[in-house]
């Protein structure tokens, strides 16, 4: 596993700005899967590699607080965190933060759990102990650098 993750960084794209030229709300829980799929590949543990091995990770509810703006053309870095892991269940928060101002622009939250091809819930500690463990040390964890 990657100590020291770096920032992920998404451009805001036309397509993505609304009729009012703001970047359109849906938006970002596309940005949050983009941020978590970039984590769980820089820590070795990719959604290919996932599927892979028989687990498959489920989102099963999503939100987003959103407290300024974005606009066509600027860069934010979405950060993901670890915020919960029992082995069979996973919270993630994110932060979308300007690149320039540092200012948030927003805040959300997925959660997931883990299941096997059969699509039944499985305890990671029980089926891939070395993927219960490095989830298990992402907890609560700030590993990202600019």
């Amino acid at each position: 596993m990657n100590n020291e993750l770096k920032l992920y960084e998404h451009k805001a794209q036309y397509y993505e700005t609304d009729q009012m030229g703001i970047i359109h709300h849906s938006n970002y829980i596309r940005w949050f899967e983009e941020a978590r799929t970039d984590l769980l590949d820089s820590v070795g543990f990719g959604y290919d590699q996932m599927e892979e091995s028989g687990i498959i990770i489920p989102v099963l509810a999503i939100n987003c607080e959103y407290k300024s703006m974005v606009y066509y053309n600027q860069t934010v870095y979405i950060i993901p965190a670890v915020e919960f892991f029992n082995g069979i269940k996973l919270t993630l928060s994110y932060r979308v933060i300007d690149k320039v101002s540092g200012e948030l622009r927003a805040y959300g939250e997925s959660k997931h759990c883990f299941l096997n091809s059969n699509h039944r819930p499985v305890s990671l500690k029980k089926v891939n102990k070395p993927i219960y463990d490095l989830f298990e040390n992402l907890v609560g964890k700030d590993m990202f650098t600019n």
